[in-house]
């Protein structure tokens, strides 16, 4: 099994290329991603052309016809679990698309669960992603070591809540969040604990559904900062500091939210027989 691997801000991917896998099934997302008997990812990102293989990209109801958007991202979360929308994974996507000759650089049309995604793409450097407009969700309280924070609700394409003014070196996010009420985000949620840093600059840490606590989360960045935007009554470009790097999320008038930053292929290989013979835990 041929596979790529990348990260954005160090939130990291296994991307399958074209064709590789028909049936990318939970045990063996959960194999490719193990730290320990695996090759080690937040998710697998495996690259669909829709002109050959439309059966396997399931869930584009509103992505348009075939002929009209060729590639789709079918994400998947460490533990197996489907994903709408990853922004640092589309990145990585667009990204492997223009390296492996693919696609041009410039503007490419990405499909997701979540939609149709404009990435920009230069020959080499940081990659820029459309993700549309952030929508509010309900808000909620989670609990961190038995204290309750309050919690704004926002959605870019998937689910989160966003704890401002947080102190994030006193975090435990070794454990998913509970929240409070459960019902409010039946299939889970990403949440976010943010901490200003200066004007238009904020720090995050993020525990993402069905991975943990990761490097980074672009769509989690997103969420953050149009919650703290939103807050403050502003509408402009912030950068959000994460454990893995600098991402740069940008709200515009009309409502449209961009994520950009770095994207970066590390290494390509060879997985020899099936994964699953050998994985120990999810993720690790």
């Amino acid at each position: 099994m041929r596979f790529v691997k990348g990260h954005g801000t160090e939130n990291d991917f296994v991307v399958l290329p074209p064709g590789e896998v028909a049936d990318l099934d939970a045990g063996l997302v959960r194999a490719l991603c193990d730290r320990r008997a695996g090759v080690g990812a937040d998710g697998v990102l495996r690259v669909v052309d829709r002109t050959v293989d439309i059966a396997a990209a399931d869930g584009l109801e509103d992505a348009g016809p075939a002929g009209d958007v060729r590639w789709f991202m079918d994400y998947r979360n460490a533990d197996g679990s489907v994903a709408e929308m990853c922004g640092n994974g589309i990145r990585v996507f667009a990204r492997y698309l223009v390296t492996a000759g693919l696609a041009r650089p410039g503007t490419l049309r990405i499909s997701t669960r979540a939609g149709v995604k404009s990435v920009e793409v230069a020959p080499a450097g940081d990659v820029s992603v459309d993700m549309g407009p952030a929508e509010r969700r309900p808000d909620a309280k989670v609990v961190v070591d038995g204290a309750a924070y309050d919690a704004v609700g926002w959605s870019m394409g998937n689910p989160h809540l966003v704890v401002t003014d947080a102190d994030l070196d006193s975090l435990d996010l070794s454990v998913a969040p509970a929240v409070d009420p459960p019902a409010g985000y039946p299939h889970g949620v990403n949440v976010e604990f943010v901490t200003r840093v200066g004007p238009c600059h904020i720090r995050m840490r993020v525990h993402e559904r069905g991975v943990g606590e990761t490097r980074s989360c672009g769509t989690g960045a997103c969420a953050a900062a149009v919650a703290v935007m939103a807050a403050a009554g502003e509408r402009t470009s912030y950068d959000v500091d994460v454990p893995g790097g600098r991402l740069v999320v940008t709200w515009h008038d009309d409502g449209r939210v961009t994520l950009a930053g770095p994207a970066v292929l590390v290494a390509t290989g060879e997985y020899p027989g099936d994964p699953r013979a050998t994985a120990v835990s999810p993720s690790g």
